[in-house]
């Protein structure tokens, strides 16, 4: 299953899933029986290493989404897809996910004017989301902006290709979620 998680290349033809879609190791062939326990646990790990999140962060985000009101596990998914980090790749503002954390980390990103260096950062209905720096900074950004054109941008978010800026206009729901997660198993899971 694809997460996406090397930017372009999982685009492309070079991708490792479209070349050989198996684990490594010779003994891969074997049957094992999977249990309740692994297929949750799977998804899980899923979710994590696709938003770039580490565990104790993870516990975090479940359990403000269990303090919500509305289902815990649309919950989740919203608020992890309401990280900055994931709204600037979203965007287009960067060729991966990685590259997001690393200019919102360095202070490139700017939220609303204020210069913003956490990439857990939740944004908010409303808020601007802009390239700020120098000009080297600028035209690595327009050039993942030229990359990016043809990736669908969510319905929840405006970007300003011109001006290397994005606006949130409203916050996520659950069909704005674009990665095949079963929220579900996930929250059977953590409720143990």
């Amino acid at each position: 299953m694809k997460l996406f998680l090397k930017g372009q290349r999982c685009f492309s033809e070079k991708c490792g899933i479209n070349r050989r879609d198996y684990p490594p190791g010779p003994h891969v062939r074997r049957m094992r029986k999977t249990t309740d326990y692994c297929v949750q646990l799977r998804e899980k790990q899923k979710a994590k290493r696709i938003y770039g999140v580490l565990e104790r962060q993870f516990q975090r985000y479940f359990q403000t989404a269990v303090r919500q009101k509305g289902n815990t596990g649309e919950n989740l998914l919203v608020l992890l897809e309401r990280r900055l980090d994931n709204v600037v790749l979203n965007l287009g503002l960067t060729l991966s996910r990685f590259d997001a954390r690393q200019s919102i980390a360095h202070g490139h990103i700017r939220v609303n004017g204020r210069r913003m260096d956490i990439p857990s950062y939740l944004v908010q209905s409303g808020d601007l989301i802009e390239i700020h720096g120098k000009d080297k900074i600028k035209k690595k950004a327009g050039e993942a902006v030229e990359i990016n054109k043809g990736q669908a941008v969510p319905a929840w978010l405006e970007p300003v290709p011109g001006d290397l800026k994005g606006k949130v206009n409203s916050l996520p729901k659950r069909e704005d979620v674009p990665h095949p997660i079963n929220e579900h198993l996930i929250v059977e899971l953590c409720s143990r």
